[in-house]
């Protein structure tokens, strides 16, 4: 089937994405697209807001980016087609949303050993229902004239190794995957080239992916060079694997990328939206 134009993977304010979400979908209609999934990190919170009104003209996916482990790293797994009033799924958010609180105080915490003033409750505002990371962080020192930019506050103090740098034990590869069958949604590796592994530790999380009962990997998204999606194409084909793609979109100012810019598929692969439409 020919398909409509389309973003799968994007975030709002729910996450760490800078738009709020009804701002976020006057974009997507903006450049015409006709489906959208919102996926902003272990949250639905992004798309619980939407009215019918509000979603005249556009297709929403229910989405989520689930972050989890494989051998030691961190991998996303993006969830699509989810059923949103699972019990499981939501006590899984729930609990996921919980710890996320928990590590944002210890950032906080760490923020204030350097002479920063506390943190927490601002950065936690910023959040609103959704999730807390450090970009709220980042966002709360720029406001408050701490930093010049969100940029510097990585730099100076929230970046790998840096003392906002606070780890969190996320959950295995096999649950998430548990939790998107169970919730009726089906299971994409996001951006597999992003995750800094050679070709054949990336083609190992793969197969221990497929393995695990996960559904498709993206292959179309900014920043990947042609060789990578003929590759991720070459490997989803062998493996009859679905396939996505979506742009990733944070922010609008970051000019690499923007809602439905990625590179163009083939019609005749083997989409995810085959099945989600």
């Amino acid at each position: 089937m020919e398909l409509p134009k389309y973003d799968l993977h994007c975030h709002t304010t729910a996450s760490d994405g800078a738009l709020e979400p009804h701002v976020l979908l006057a974009r997507a209609k903006e450049r015409q697209i006709e489906v959208l999934a919102i996926t902003d990190h272990d949250t639905l919170a992004g798309i619980a807001q939407f009215s019918d009104e509000d979603l005249e003209g556009i297709r929403l996916i229910s989405g989520v980016e689930f972050t989890c482990t494989w051998n030691q790293r961190v991998l996303h797994i993006v969830g699509l087609g989810l059923d949103v009033t699972s019990v499981e799924l939501k006590d899984y958010l729930a609990t996921l949303s919980a710890l996320r609180l928990a590590r944002a105080r210890k950032v906080a915490d760490q923020l204030m050993t350097m002479g920063l003033p506390d943190l927490y409750l601002a950065a936690k505002e910023k959040g609103g229902e959704g999730v807390i990371g450090r970009p709220h962080f980042a966002r709360v020192m720029l406001e408050q004239g701490l930093v010049s930019t969100e940029q510097q506050a990585f730099k100076k103090y929230l970046g790998i190794g840096k003392k906002g740098d606070v780890k969190m034990e996320w959950p295995s590869l096999v649950e998430v995957l548990s939790v998107i069958k169970n919730a009726g949604g089906v299971s994409i590796l996001a951006h597999p080239t992003k995750y800094k592994m050679t070709f054949t530790k990336l083609r190992g999380a793969i197969n221990d992916f497929t393995e695990a009962g996960g559904d498709g990997i993206e292959v179309s998204y900014p920043g990947m060079t042609p060789d990578h999606h003929f590759q991720l194409l070459r490997i989803a084909k062998e493996k009859n694997m679905m396939i996505s793609a979506g742009s990733d979109f944070h922010s609008p100012g970051h000019t690499w990328t923007d809602l439905g810019k990625y590179p163009p598929l083939k019609s005749n692969v083997n989409h995810v939206l085959n099945y989600l439409l």
